[in-house]
Parts: structure tokens; sequence; C-alpha cells
């Protein structure tokens, strides 16, 4: 791969050097400020492993629409809080004993199987993230934000197709979601070798950018650039 594709695949919104802390609450939205209410998205670096340079310029994923999940007990909403808390400061240990205490009690919930996933994904252990980002689909299949989560998990796997599916179906529940728009385009860009529907879909995402993205655009300009490969010869066996 090119040293700027390599760059450019290290860039997918939601990059595994960064920890994705899905939710201030675990029910409940009309308390919560700003669209970042139950269960929903806010992107940290993870104290314990610097963002990729390349990652780091890239912006920050679009807030996709709330869901609210299954009400919960204050004492379950505080184990959830303190389990973020510790994947704040760098303790994914301490963070993944409370995400599973949670799982195992209330496994009808999203967030919790979101954010283990996220914890097992960072930690190389891409099997068990998948398994985890399954469910918190399983428990809440209208939340865009997990299929685009899911949908990198999978790339990371080199499970193309399914990524591809997860990203479109985080779209299809939100068009003005811009990450897996991204996530989707460099899908198409590096490993499916589909340049147009890369294109397309990076015009769409800086359109969803008002502050511009000056990366992406230098992808549009180098796929727009970029020659297409030599038309193969035909070549006969012999008898």
């Amino acid at each position: 791969m090119r040293s700027a594709d390599a760059r450019r695949a290290s860039s997918f919104a939601g990059v595994a050097g960064l920890v994705l802390l899905l939710g201030a609450a675990l029910s409940g939205c009309a308390a919560m400020p700003q669209p970042l209410k139950a269960l929903q998205q806010a992107v940290t670096p993870a104290a314990s492993e610097p963002a990729a340079s390349a990652a780091a310029s890239a912006p920050a994923p679009v807030a996709a629409p709330v869901v609210a999940e299954t009400p919960v007990s204050p004492a379950v909403q505080r184990a959830y809080d303190e389990a973020r808390k510790a994947m704040r400061a760098g303790r994914p240990a301490e963070a993944e004993r409370g995400l599973r205490a949670i799982v195992q009690s209330h496994p009808e919930l999203g967030g919790p199987h979101a954010n283990l996933g996220l914890l097992l994904r960072q930690a190389g252990r891409l099997p068990e993230a998948v398994a985890e980002l399954e469910a918190a689909v399983h428990a809440n299949p209208q939340q865009a934000v997990y299929f685009n989560q899911l949908g990198i998990a999978y790339r990371q796997q080199g499970q193309f197709a399914k990524a591809r599916e997860a990203y479109e179906r985080a779209i299809e529940l939100d068009a003005t979601y811009a990450s897996p728009l991204l996530n989707l385009g460099i899908l198409h860009d590096l490993y499916l070798g589909e340049g147009p529907r890369a294109l397309a879909l990076y015009d769409r995402y800086l359109a969803l950018s008002p502050g511009g993205d000056a990366q992406v655009a230098k992808w549009v300009a180098d796929l727009k650039n970029r020659k297409p490969p030599p038309v193969a010869v035909s070549r006969k066996e012999q008898p």
C-alpha cells in the first residue's frame, strides 16, 4: 500500500487509537444537554495510547440521532458512569470489568456492549470486539453510531462485505451522519477498488463538513487525477 494510502487507512472516523465513550446516560434524554444524550458518542483520546497523527487531523464524528434505551436503576447508571470514567482515564482492565458486569446483568442495553466492543477493539481483540458490537446493534438496531463502529471492526478483520453493509446501514439510519460516509468512501477507495463510488461518498462527506476537510479534499483530487489501470490483454491458452 502506498504511503498516502496507509495514512488514509489510518484515518477511519472512530479509528482504534481513540476511545468512543457512548453516552452520558443509559436512559432518559430530557436532562442531557446538546445532542450528546443517552448512549451517544463523544470522542476523546485514549490516555494510554496517543492517536495517530493522521487520525488526529481528521474531524470528530458528527453525532447521530439519539435513540433512548431501556430505563435502568441508579446503581446500574453509576456503574456505567464509573466504567466510562475508567476508559477516559486509561484504566482498561477496570473499565472492562465494569462493563462486563453490566452486559451480564443487562444484556438488553446496547451502550455497555458497544463500549466494551470498542475497548476490546483497541486492545486488538477483534473477534471479541465484533461479538460485543454485534450485540450492541442487536440490542438497539436504530443506533447509527453502533453500526459505524461495527463496520470499523469488520474492516479491521478484513470482512469488507460486512463492513460495507454496516456502514450502509448507519447511513440509512441517518443520512446526515458524516463518519460512515467517510469510512465507506475509504473502504471503496482502498479495499474494494471502486474509485467512482469512493468519490461520490467523499463528496457527500465533504458536503456535511461545514469547516471543510483539507485531507479528504486531497484524496478527492488524487482520485480524480489517478490514471486508470492498463487494459488487460486477452491471452488464449494453448490446447
